[in-house]
């Protein structure tokens, strides 16, 4: 579905990544993990358009093109939500910015509302709802672009351990029922582990794919499987030694 291949971006003379390439397939759960502040936002930003990359380029179904604005629904760390808006009036504001029919928009953001668990609180505010549940309402606002692929940065950060492995299943989702391909940014292996058909590990800055796991365990998948437990060990052990080799 998309090739991304030897993108470059730098800052005021700093490069943040280099000849970074990527391959996401179409119908896959991709994670990317790697080092806090190594440039993995900075990267879906530069993807989607939010600033021009320096050199490489983009094969989006085999064409090229500049950016991915038009085709991947973009969720990011925070949930965004206008708190002037009711959850359902925040979930239907992709409708209303591309001029959808509202009446088909409404039913189609009622069903998603019922799917994950969101059914009778259409009328609430943010400040009146958990974290949780704000960000059940950001994933339902993410599929009403209904774009092909999604784009998830770090979207269950913020959240406690119950909430965030609750949310996880809900991202599965994403791709078993609404037949999504998912390229997801996370800090936490065990979730990365969970969610993964295929790992892409980055390296510190200037970032770069410095290795690539694929997962064909069924899901869901138990954290004691020692396939996993190996894996895991694997990645803290790259991660730590890119590290211990960082330039001070």
């Amino acid at each position: 579905m998309l090739q991304v291949c030897s993108v470059k971006k730098s800052f005021k003379g700093r490069t943040v990544f280099s000849n970074l390439d990527l391959f996401v397939e179409q119908g896959r759960f991709h994670v990317m993990i790697g080092p806090s502040g190594c440039g993995k936002s900075t990267l879906l930003d530069g993807l989607t358009g939010v600033f021009p990359l320096d050199e490489g380029s983009l094969l989006w179904k085999g064409k090229s093109l500049e950016d991915l604005r038009h085709h991947a629904a973009y969720m990011q760390q925070k949930d965004l939500l206008l708190p002037w808006f009711s959850l359902l009036e925040n979930a239907l504001l992709p409708a209303r910015t591309s001029g959808q029919d509202m009446k088909t928009a409404k039913e189609t953001a009622g069903r998603l509302f019922e799917r994950l668990g969101l059914k009778g609180y259409e009328s609430h505010y943010a400040r009146q709802v958990s974290g949780g549940m704000r960000q059940r309402c950001a994933l339902v606002r993410t599929l009403m672009f209904n774009r092909d692929l999604i784009l998830l940065d770090e979207p269950l950060s913020a959240l406690d351990t119950i909430t965030r492995q609750s949310l996880q299943s809900l991202l599965l989702l994403l791709q078993t029922e609404f037949k999504k391909t998912i390229l997801m940014i996370t800090h936490d292996i065990e979730e990365a582990l969970s969610l993964a058909d295929e790992i892409y590990l980055l390296s510190t800055r200037p970032m770069s794919v410095s290795g690539r796991y694929v997962l064909t365990l069924p899901k869901p998948r138990s954290d004691h499987d020692p396939a996993l437990t190996a894996m895991k060990a694997d990645i803290l052990k790259k991660l730590e030694g890119d590290l211990n080799h960082e330039p001070g």
